[in-house]
């Protein structure tokens, strides 16, 4: 079987920075490298992927495959362009993987701007999609969640310890996540209230299955999530230098 990762960074990135003339978010450096270089990295270390797909920008194709032979990303199967909205990206990154491999391959489909995920997260992802047919990717909330829908008055407070944040990577069978797109865009083509493939799998009420995954997972959304980065990405660099490196099988 093999386990396909797609990495959609097509966005622009502007809740970070509101600058129309700005560098998107993902290619943003970190210790001189991309966060997308940083993202990448982390597959193709892992030693049970086999295929990386990325849906990038389409103003940044170019410099992507610039940054994939600079950094010896050996893995990629291919760079496509990115669509209106991160689901059309996955979309697009879908179609090209389904033209090359097995429809029973896992994909494991992850945010480019979320590079602090660890090696036993990548590994329970693809121990659990493949008894259950998908895995998402969770940790239990922290912090109490209120549920609004005029955003001034509280209308429910679910009991925390039932509340969980759904994050990447969010693995599923390639034909059952590429039926389950194709679907949706018949019905509702722009993807509206779809924000991530799990939510697409729960609007066709597919079932779905967590997997606990580890607690510096951030997605880089604003200009506090790059300070935060930037001080994991350290801090794991200097662990590392000790060798006290994770070990790559989880």
């Amino acid at each position: 079987m093999t386990n396909i990762a797609i990495i959609f960074a097509g966005g622009a990135g502007k809740r970070l920075n509101s600058n129309e003339n700005s560098i998107p978010k993902q290619f943003l450096k970190i210790n001189e490298k991309p966060i997308i270089v940083h993202t990448l990295e982390l597959f193709q270390k892992h030693e049970q992927i086999d295929k990386i797909y990325v849906a990038i920008h389409p103003d940044y194709k170019k410099y992507m495959k610039e940054l994939v032979e600079y950094f010896h990303i050996s893995k990629i199967a291919g760079i496509i362009e990115g669509g209106e909205t991160g689901q059309d990206s996955i979309y697009n990154a879908l179609n090209l993987a389904k033209k090359d491999n097995d429809e029973n391959s896992l994909v494991l489909i992850h945010d480019g701007v979320r590079p602090n995920i660890t090696f036993k997260t990548i590994s329970r992802n693809i121990d659990c999609a493949k008894k259950n047919g998908n895995a998402i990717t969770c940790t239990p909330c922290y912090e109490t969640i209120l549920i609004s829908e005029n955003h001034t008055n509280p209308q429910h407070v679910p009991y925390r310890k039932n509340t969980f944040s759904a994050q990447a990577p969010q693995t599923f069978r390639l034909n059952e996540i590429y039926e389950a797109h194709e679907i949706t865009r018949k019905i509702n083509p722009k993807y509206d209230n779809i924000v991530d493939s799990c939510t697409l799998f729960k609007t066709l009420n597919k079932p779905t299955y967590m997997i606990e995954g580890n607690r510096g997972n951030i997605k880089i959304t604003t200009i506090e999530d790059l300070y935060l980065l930037r001080a994991l990405i350290r801090y794991k660099e200097d662990i590392e230098a000790f060798g006290l490196t994770e070990k790559k099988d989880g």
